[in-house]
């Protein structure tokens, strides 16, 4: 048996919900990075490198986010550790990932850059990627699409303020599928997350929408053991 070097890596998954779908729904996206080297050169992959000697992992992943992007996260969370025996092609080295999910608002979506080696796609419309990054990215918006149920992380995609229409449209892009929009605002405003802000949207072409916002007193995702919530630690 090869003795195996263990390595420690940093990967983050980024999603946005984009106006890009039909009537112009919300759509989740991702930024992927092209491979430049072996193994899998040329294949699209996640952003994510080595974690450095004197750096954490949020600080790793946040860095990699603002290397791709250019954005600062509007939310970031550890995901999951992925060490499979076999997932380096290397059978001389192990790597071990740490992997975080982060969201960018609405409002920096019209900012998003790619270039030759980074590109935005579509979730739905993914090729398949290097190494395991395709059954990360899949468990990825498994976790997204549990935690939109049960948690405010929805407002992580939007500006402070916003229609219910907007809110339902991020609903809409990570569970995959059309909302009723009268259940849909009757349960938000039960929920009593959200609060009227006394404004409405301004130039459009009907009656302007009603502008609300969170309630900043309540937590934007679960806590953690250590007592604070994973917006806090970012």
């Amino acid at each position: 048996m090869i003795a195996q070097n263990v390595a420690l890596a940093v990967s983050t998954v980024i999603f946005a919900a984009r106006d890009t779908g039909p009537d112009g729904r919300k759509e989740l996206w991702l930024p992927l990075v092209r491979r430049i080297r072996d193994p899998f050169r040329g294949m699209w992959a996640l952003p994510g490198g080595p974690l450095r000697e004197h750096e954490d992992l949020e600080a790793s992943a946040a860095r990699s986010l603002q290397l791709t992007t250019g954005l600062q996260p509007g939310y970031l969370e550890q995901l999951y550790a992925f060490g499979g025996l076999t997932r380096s092609a290397n059978a001389e080295e192990r790597v071990v990932s740490i992997v975080y999910w982060a969201s960018i608002r609405a409002d920096q979506t019209a900012d998003l850059h790619a270039d030759l080696n980074v590109t935005w796609m579509r979730v739905a419309d993914l090729p398949p990627l290097a190494f395991d990054h395709s059954d990360i990215v899949d468990y990825a918006v498994y976790r997204l699409r549990n935690k939109i149920t049960y948690s405010r992380v929805a407002h992580s995609f939007l500006g402070e303020t916003f229609t219910l229409a907007e809110l339902r449209g991020v609903h809409e892009a990570i569970l995959g599928t059309a909302l009723d929009p009268a259940n849909f605002r009757r349960q938000v405003l039960a929920s009593g997350a959200v609060l009227d802000t006394g404004t409405r949207l301004e130039g459009t072409r009907h009656r302007p929408p009603r502008l609300y916002r969170y309630d900043s007193d309540l937590d934007l995702a679960d806590r953690t053991p250590a007592g604070r919530s994973t917006q806090e630690q970012t």
